[in-house]
């Protein structure tokens, strides 16, 4: 078995990675990021950002993109659990408003690749959650992007339960809808 195992989603270029994690009773070991193996499993980028946060509870981060300057995204979880979602603003794809999720946690080790031209976002699951990822494209003050994270044509089954009201930035409040958007990667 190979370091990493690459699951295609059902959106061209979003990929699930699973890491091979070696543990015996003193713990584990697991590379998170082979430029090379990433390359023969179809994520062929170069990385030149790492980020970190931290959340409580009910946070929900997203959906978030740069415009001028979208972004790729290696992202994990390496402390409780989240749900994470990629949305395609590819205006030329045959999945273009479609999304897909996927739970990672540091227990599953699961990672999310996002490639440019999507709204990315996060709801914190657990207590807390710390949350990494490398950037394909530096971050860019004003060029940001954002679409609402409850948009009904998008329609996301967040893993909430009813009712749930998010905790969200004063910005992500004031997110359009997909309709309104009014924009979409020419990827």
């Amino acid at each position: 078995m190979g370091k990493f195992n690459f699951i295609n989603t059902e959106i061209e270029g979003v990929k699930i990675i699973e890491p091979t994690v070696f543990g015996d009773a003193r713990g584990y070991f697991m590379e998170t990021y082979s430029r090379r193996d990433f390359a023969e499993g179809g994520i062929d980028v170069d990385f030149v950002q790492d980020n970190e946060s931290r959340s409580k509870k009910g946070v929900l981060r997203g959906l978030h993109f740069q415009k001028q300057n979208p972004q790729g995204k290696l992202v994990r979880v390496i402390e409780g659990e989240v749900f994470d979602v990629a949305v395609d603003l590819r205006k030329n794809s045959k999945t273009f408003g479609k999304w897909v999720g996927v739970t990672l946690s540091a227990e599953n080790k699961k990672q999310f690749y996002i490639p440019e031209g999507f709204a990315h976002g996060f709801v914190v699951l657990s207590e807390t959650a710390s949350f990494v990822y490398k950037c394909t494209r530096f971050y860019a003050p004003g060029d940001e992007g954002g679409l609402m994270w409850n948009d009904p044509e998008i329609g996301i089954k967040w893993p909430v339960g009813d009712g749930f009201e998010p905790l969200l930035s004063e910005k992500d409040t004031k997110n359009p809808c997909l309709k309104d958007l009014g924009f979409a990667f020419d990827l």
